[in-house]
């Protein structure tokens, strides 16, 4: 039987970094040594434990006749055998069966082992000299020598040593996993959870992850309410929550990371100041303050890390779930990343809207910018609706230009393969001039000279010149803060607008037939009144070869127009041109539309009618003028009754704008030709010789809004070819021009 294999484990890596090479070399020659020693020892205890057993069998009495005898008996006993039996008398053998048992110690063999006693006694003592034998030898410790410095004295060098007690390897093996157990305590938890758990029930589970959810809420609950009550003392409680969301109870582990994850949202929502923290200078430092000072910097100091540390944790929670990592304690398993970072996404756009003046703004920008294109639906909605809120509320602009850089930057990384919903979010920016409303005392005229009663409650005449400085110093004051924050403002939207057209010129450019087309052109739309002078010629001719390709849809080519006459009706009026073309194109797709097409575009229409029409009425003829009106008229009876009541509104500012159209409410024929319906010219049409007779089949329109508005807009004009009564039975309307006629004929009961 070989030396048992030691149970002894291999040093870890860690513990073999932590010694030297040589001091490793020395430990495992010791340690062979040991088990050298051991296997040394465990021999000798087999070999005594064999002579032992050895002993006991000599030592165990034997009865008389089966001790050895001498040769001389041994040939007179085999002599006596050979006799015959019956030679012998019965009383005879008896005695001397009886002598033989009562022998004493001289009729002895004084070769045998043992003394003659009773049978009873006898059996005692070998079972009591058996159980003395050991089974196992005592283990002594052993002992190895250390060598000391040798002393030298006058008889000669003498050296020295000392004895230490080497260790028991269960004891090292138990130092071992002491150590060791720092790296295994995580792992072993998880797997005693796992079979403590896996030997209850179902319902037994539910009500343990129950209890545990409880104590967890209690302990959120509780560091809360202390951190947001004195902020400034229990700064560290926040670290104790944030260690928190590193929860390993797999049971409770989701749970417990969202509800600290919203509960550290808020409470920095409330102690964050209303300023920005700047980090401390060497000599501010340096410099003695007062304690409330001290106080209040320590609090500054330890906020912004706290703050920092929390978003780094957010971010890496989002990157686990992008990158499909898996963490190393399995607490967390790849299914429930998603519902986390969800989670961590939604506290990050919080924190974009509440907090846009603290630290670390722009890095939330960063984080959340690429995710408005992420394939997650609910992850990218909620990205750009925080952008959207966040473009509503910002006033000054400084979040809106760092937002609208990184945007410019993934659209330009990513080849401008994003989302539509990314462009449009730009759409909500606030990017206009907006005057600065003086106070009313500010605007007051004041008095140039003071009556008496008013000079008497002046005590001196230095006292009134005094206040009359300072009066006038706080004014400068006031209005130079004014012009400062509106020239900041205007600073900022102009660096804006220049980002958001360079994204926008760079697609036209670049990516003619991309999906973010519409949007791009949704957005010249919303800020054409903005562009430079400088781009319109190029930026018309390029949204006229759009238009002309034929590649854009309806709505596409309505923003196209739109965009080009709010350009025309803004800062392009002093440009000399006639878009007669882009009037043609609006004409010809206004009978596209119907009751089956969605109203959306129809909003998009009465824009740039009013763009069209109304601002440009100076520009427009009304030959072309008419056109519209007659082609609006029967466009309001094809379309949905609340579509057909815009239409009709943007008829009546079109006739108000060019009176004489109204005589296309007479059924008299001016001019020569007659009206073609169909043709897409709007200036060759003979809209002159039609009348609006769509307006009668609109006043009894079956929608109440519709045919109310048709009888209030028109009843009250010189619409001469009509008759109202509160019955109106078969009528017919019958309108010659030439050799064109209109005939239509409408049976109703319709009760005004």
């Amino acid at each position: 039987m070989g030396p048992p294999r030691s149970k002894k484990r291999r040093p870890t890596f860690r513990r073999l970094l932590k010694t030297s090479g040589v001091k490793l070399e020395n430990k495992l020659k010791n340690r062979q040594l040991k088990q050298q020693n051991v296997a040394k020892k465990q021999r000798k205890e087999q070999k005594k434990l064999r002579q032992a057993v050895k002993d006991a069998a000599i030592r165990t009495p034997r009865p008389l006749e089966t001790y050895r005898k001498r040769p001389e008996e041994e040939e007179e006993d085999e002599f006596l055998e050979t006799l015959p039996t019956d030679m012998m008398e019965d009383d005879d053998l008896q005695q001397m069966t009886a002598m033989a048992r009562h022998a004493s110690f001289i009729t002895r063999d004084l070769s045998s082992c043992g003394p003659v006693h009773g049978e009873k006694k006898r059996s005692s003592e070998v079972v009591r000299s058996y159980e003395k034998v050991p089974r196992k030898m005592a283990r002594t410790e052993e002992k190895e020598v250390i060598h000391l410095l040798p002393i030298k004295d006058k008889t000669g060098v003498i050296p020295q040593s000392v004895e230490r007690v080497v260790k028991k390897p269960q004891e090292e093996e138990e130092e071992e996993e002491e150590e060791e157990a720092a790296d295994e305590s995580e792992e072993l938890e998880n797997e005693g959870a796992l079979q403590g758990t896996a030997e209850l029930t179902a319902e037994q589970r539910e009500q343990l992850r129950a209890q545990k959810i409880n104590q967890r809420k209690l302990m959120i609950a509780g560091l809360g309410s202390a951190i947001i009550s004195d902020p400034f003392s229990n700064m560290k409680r926040v670290k104790e929550l944030r260690g928190m969301l590193m929860e390993s109870d797999p049971s409770v582990a989701v749970t417990v990371r969202k509800l600290v994850m919203v509960s550290l949202m808020e409470i920095f929502k409330d102690i964050a100041p209303t300023y920005r923290i700047r980090p401390l200078t060497t000599a501010e430092k340096a410099a003695k303050v007062k304690k409330e000072t001290q106080r209040l910097r320590e609090f500054e100091e330890g906020l912004v890390s706290q703050y920092k540390f929390y978003l780094e944790d957010l971010e890496q929670t989002i990157k686990d779930w992008k990158q499909k990592k898996r963490k190393r304690s399995q607490a967390v398993g790849f299914q429930s990343y998603r519902s986390l970072a969800e989670v961590a996404v939604r506290c990050l756009c919080e924190l974009l809207l509440a907090l846009p003046h603290f630290n670390f703004h722009n890095n939330i920008i960063v984080i959340l910018v690429p995710l408005m294109n992420d394939p997650a639906r609910k992850v990218s909605e909620m990205c750009c609706d925080a952008f959207r809120k966040l473009f509503q509320q910002d006033k000054l602009g400084g979040a809106s230009l760092a937002a609208v850089r990184v945007v410019s930057g993934l659209v330009k990384s990513l080849n401008y393969n994003v989302r539509p919903e990314v462009l449009r979010t730009l759409l909500s920016l606030r990017i206009k001039e907006v005057e600065v409303k003086k106070d009313v005392e500010a605007t007051a005229p004041t008095k140039k000279f003071m009556n008496n009663k008013e000079k008497k409650k002046n005590l001196s005449r230095m006292q009134r010149k005094w206040k009359k400085a300072e009066e006038k110093l706080e004014k400068e004051l006031l209005e130079a803060e004014a012009s400062e924050s509106k020239e900041k403002k205007i600073k900022l939207h102009t660096e804006t607008l220049n980002i958001v057209f360079l994204i926008y010129f760079r697609i036209l450019k670049k990516a003619q037939k991309s999906v973010l087309l519409p949007a791009v052109l949704e957005g010249l739309a919303n800020f054409a009144h903005l562009i430079n002078l400088e781009f319109f010629d190029d930026l018309l001719n390029v949204l006229q070869s759009l238009i002309q390709s034929g590649d854009l849809t309806s709505r596409e080519s309505l923003h196209c127009i739109q965009t080009v006459f709010t350009i025309l009706s803004g800062q392009g009026d002093v440009l000399n041109i006639d878009p007669l073309t882009f009037y043609s194109q609006l004409y010809r797709m206004l009978l596209r539309l119907h009751a089956g097409a969605p109203n959306d575009d129809i909003s998009i229409v009465l824009r740039c009618l009013d763009a069209m029409l109304t601002r440009r009425k100076k520009q427009v003829t009304l030959q072309r003028a008419m056109a519209f009106v007659k082609r609006l008229s029967t466009l309001s009876v094809h379309v949905l009754p609340n579509a057909s009541v815009g239409i009709l509104a943007a008829n009546r500012a079109t006739m108000h704008s060019f009176p004489k159209c109204d005589f296309l409410l007479d059924n008299e024929v001016q001019g020569s030709g007659f009206y073609l319906p169909e043709l897409d010219e709007p200036e060759h049409c003979n809209a002159q010789n039609t009348a609006l007779w769509e307006l009668h089949t609109l006043q009894v329109h079956t929608h109440t809004h519709t045919h109310t508005h048709t009888h209030c807009r028109y009843t009250h004009t010189h619409c001469r070819f009509t008759t109202h009564t509160h019955t109106v039975g078969t009528q017919t309307h019958t309108h010659t021009a030439g050799s064109h006629t209109h005939t239509t004929q409408h049976t109703h009961t319709h009760t005004l």
